[in-house]
């Protein structure tokens, strides 16, 4: 089973509905949305980001790391230069130097602030290559986070962002879908004789979703089941907390960042489970995994894993055996920046693909070092943001070709529908494959 092409025409469809679609904003004058930023930003910011932004030598290496800049040589993609109105009310409110700032430095208007949603939301994704490359130290990326929140309650964040947090914070669900989708697509499974425990307190794992799988990469949805019943452990989903994607975390709402994340922490506590599995999501790792004990008040009392992590240790443990692929071809695995940059979570996908018997084939730029695919914190939503992501789906193209590989592996959503975008717009004829659905495929019997 591999993607559904007509469900995926009818995404790309709805995707580009979503800004008329998304709840108005907050209505506020000009004056309010500026306090709004300005409020948001004194609030959060923190010491060592203090530093970051006094430290900054304008080298420009951020912005040679930058995959909006690289693929566009455009100077205004560099990434600290994202940070402006974020570093103007810094030195004007918090800086040591304040007083006198003041009196040579201008406040931030309303109509920068709407000019700057292009940087924040558009042309960034998050993917924290710019904070590893930066010889000072400066944590760009975690400040883009903060922007996005200052933006969000000054009532600017991006419409589709806006629409998709509004929608699963206050109703649950996403693209219209949730609890009733799960409770269908698993009565599908069970059709083909899948055994798929569902709200089963007392097991050892929980497996978190995304509707995303259930409506585009069923093959994903499958794979990770027919892992999970070949283990042997008790394990269920949970009707209750099933949706591994935070969009509120990617918008910068915080009111529907934390009703996302505690959906699965709570259902998690009452089924009493010891690991919770996160999809192949690039954010639904951060969001839970560092981000989930911020929203819990403490550490969570269980353990967190990418179903790649999870699925090569169970490789390594001997509970998972798979079978070599027949045709033994030649792949390319992309790493995705939340799961690796942020993670860690390199040699663990590797390792699944050597057990499959795959010749793997790098990119010249791989690893801590991977471009990211374009469309990561909610980007491949963004309509206007399409120019830009195909900019870079050219580049990452680029890289993929000279590794002749015959396909794509990755472990992220995201990824694989910002490629399939990207492949189906210029005809690439390689397939874009998810790493759970080719284990799953191919267990041993």
């Amino acid at each position: 089973m591999s993607m559904n092409t007509e469900a995926f025409a009818q995404f790309r469809e709805g995707v580009n509905q979503l800004p008329e679609m998304a709840p108005p904003p907050a209505q506020m004058t000009d004056q309010q949305r500026v306090q709004a930023f300005k409020k948001t930003i004194v609030e959060s910011i923190k010491a060592h980001q203090a530093v970051g932004l006094e430290t900054c030598v304008h080298c420009g290496m951020c912005a040679q790391a930058c995959h909006y800049f690289v693929a566009t040589g455009n100077a205004k993609y560099t990434p600290i230069r994202k940070l402006a109105p974020l570093r103007r009310v810094y030195r004007r409110e918090l800086s040591p130097m304040r007083w006198l700032v003041r009196l040579v430095t201008r406040d931030i208007t309303a109509k920068q602030l709407e000019d700057w949603q292009e940087l924040i939301y558009d042309s960034c994704t998050e993917c924290g290559r710019c904070s590893l490359v930066c010889p000072t130290g400066v944590h760009i990326q975690d400040m883009i986070v903060m922007s996005r929140e200052a933006l969000a309650n000054a009532g600017l964040a991006a419409a589709e962002l806006r629409m998709m947090s509004t929608e699963q914070g206050e109703k649950g669900t996403m693209f219209g879908m949730g609890k009733d989708t799960l409770v269908q697509t698993i009565e599908q499974f069970r059709q083909k004789g899948l055994e798929i425990p569902v709200d089963q307190k007392g097991s050892e794992v929980l497996v978190v979703s995304s509707v995303i799988d259930m409506f585009l990469f069923q093959d994903t949805l499958e794979g990770t089941i027919r892992i999970m019943d070949a283990i042997g452990r008790p394990w269920t989903y949970s009707t209750c907390g099933y949706e591994g994607a935070n969009f509120g975390y990617m918008a910068g709402f915080q009111e529907y960042r934390k009703a996302a994340s505690m959906r699965v922490i709570d259902a998690a506590i009452d089924l009493g489970v010891k690991t919770v599995i996160v999809p192949e999501c690039g954010h639904a790792y951060p969001a839970l995994r560092w981000d989930g004990a911020a929203v819990y008040g403490k550490p969570l009392p269980f353990e967190v894993l990418a179903i790649s992590e999870f699925i090569a240790r169970e490789i390594k443990a001997g509970n998972l055996r798979v079978k070599p692929l027949a045709e033994g071809k030649t792949v390319t695995f992309h790493d995705p920046c939340k799961l690796g940059r942020m993670g860690g979570v390199f040699e663990e996908p590797r390792e699944a693909l050597d057990a499959l018997g795959v010749k793997i084939s790098e990119p010249d730029v791989n690893r801590e070092q991977s471009y990211c695919c374009g469309g990561g914190a909610g980007n491949f939503l963004i309509k206007r943001a399409a120019p830009l992501r195909a900019q870079v789906w050219d580049k990452k193209r680029q890289q993929f070709d000279r590794t002749g590989a015959e396909a794509v592996v990755t472990s992220c959503d995201s990824c694989r529908i910002n490629f399939s975008v990207g492949a189906q717009d210029t005809r690439w004829d390689k397939p874009i494959e998810s790493l759970a659905a080719m284990v799953g495929a191919n267990l041993a019997e």
